[in-house]
């Protein structure tokens, strides 16, 4: 079952990676996150009032709270990462993040075996290469580059906060819109300050109605990558459930190969091999 959800997780967050990054080609990314992040918690708010989730209100809301304020920092960061480079590139950067999760695992006590070890290993090697990684270049790619960096500690911080906001399914509903309903309060009074800077909010053709459809994608998607995450976290080791759920990248080069026509360069074939190759090995360990 970890598994399975931790590499559900994958899929969704790499689709939704993908789509933000393509949105915020045209929209600001503040805009991308507030709009798509709004959408997250109309859904969310009627599956906590359907299953009554508010039941499930106590201290530990207060993870969620803190992955609501760290995740549009990691966001914003990431998608204007995606915006000014190769999303092949920038998105394997973001797996570093890995490391957070995986070091409180470590701190509670989990030891993964050799063949997990390994695997654990592996994966994360093929994901970093799965991009083929460019460290030289304009200002603009190293920009990208640290704008990832600051992304990947966030999307690890929240993967560990995340994990600990809820033990039950219904808790969990009520943990992911305390945690969205932060993340748009936060990235709203981003976006207010922002505007007042002189930044503009909306693209010069207005309010991307188009788009809608997309940025409900988008943050549906982010949404349900942190329940599966969590899930996968609460039915076995934080160790295993991280590095899995962080083979994303390998989806958004994927999708950026078929959609985009970007072409994969023979370290990304390879690195997207050693990721399956990890995948296997931790999940059989």
């Amino acid at each position: 079952m970890t598994a399975l959800f931790a590499l559900a997780t994958s899929l969704l967050w790499g689709l939704a990676d993908f789509g933000g990054g393509l949105l915020t080609r045209r929209t600001p990314a503040l805009t991308v996150v507030v709009v798509s992040q709004s959408i997250a918690v109309v859904v969310l708010g009627a599956l906590v009032v359907a299953t009554g989730g508010w039941s499930e209100a106590g201290p530990q809301l207060w993870f969620a709270v803190a992955a609501g304020l760290v995740g549009p920092v990691a966001m914003l960061a990431f998608y204007k990462a995606l915006a000014l480079g190769p999303m092949g590139v920038v998105s394997p950067l973001g797996s570093i993040g890995v490391a957070v999760p995986v070091g409180v695992g470590l701190v509670l006590g989990e030891r993964p075996g050799l063949l997990q070890f390994v695997g654990i290993l592996v994966a994360v090697a093929g994901v970093c290469l799965a991009g083929g990684p460019q460290f030289r270049g304009a200002p603009v790619q190293r920009q990208a580059i640290a704008l990832t960096l600051l992304a990947a500690f966030g999307f690890g911080a929240v993967m560990a906060l995340i994990a600990e906001a809820s033990t039950t399914l219904t808790g969990l509903f009520l943990a992911l819109f305390v945690q969205r309903v932060t993340n748009v309060t936060a990235g709203g009074i981003a976006l207010l300050v922002s505007v007042r800077r002189g930044s503009p909010a909306l693209p010069a053709d207005g309010f991307p109605w188009r788009s809608l459809p997309a940025l409900a994608f988008v943050g549906l998607a982010d949404v349900a990558a942190n329940g599966t995450y969590s899930i996968a976290a609460q039915h076995g080791p934080v160790t295993v459930a991280a590095v899995l759920a962080s083979l994303y990248p390998v989806v958004t080069a994927v999708a950026a190969r078929g959609l985009l026509r970007e072409r994969l360069r023979a370290i990304q074939a390879a690195g997207a091999g050693l990721a399956l190759v990890g995948t296997v090995l931790l999940a059989s360990g």
